[in-house]
């Protein structure tokens, strides 16, 4: 039960970021386009799982995960298989998908593949999300 209030949490989130036209803007930026799946993960799920749902939609996804020390929502875009990509070792089934973020934190762009995948994919991390407060949006500063 716990792994369905997480992810109900960050459908939550999701849809907030999604339904504010700044949030929007701040994903378009790191390869979301209107109507592209977003997959809700739990840190602890297995990476191959989660590309398994991934693999359902035929095309790039998002993948979304509240971050469980930081409760910071954090996404990555995960490209499709490709043959043309060199090819990596398969991921563990005990890798669990808290650790792809942490690769692709840490790399940028990673390339990875699973079980269920013949070629490899790649994912990148997109930036946290914070609203900028109104009062900088005008050139204002706020005073310290």
């Amino acid at each position: 039960m716990p792994g369905r209030l997480v992810r109900t949490r960050t459908a939550e989130r999701v849809t907030e970021l999604l339904g504010s036209r700044e949030g929007r803007n701040h994903l378009a930026a790191y390869g979301w386009v209107q109507g592209m799946p977003v997959i809700m993960t739990v840190p602890t799920e297995p990476v191959n799982d989660v590309m398994g749902l991934v693999s359902m939609h035929g095309r790039s996804v998002l993948v979304a995960m509240l971050d469980a020390g930081t409760d910071e929502l954090n996404f990555l875009h995960v490209s499709m298989p490709n043959p043309a990509l060199q090819s990596v070792d398969l991921e563990k089934d005990t890798d669990q998908i808290h650790e792809l973020f942490v690769r692709t934190q840490n790399r940028g762009s990673v390339t990875f593949r699973v079980k269920y995948w013949d070629s490899c994919a790649v994912a990148h991390p997109i930036p946290a999300f914070n609203a900028v407060p109104d009062t900088l949006r005008h050139g204002q500063r706020l005073n310290p």
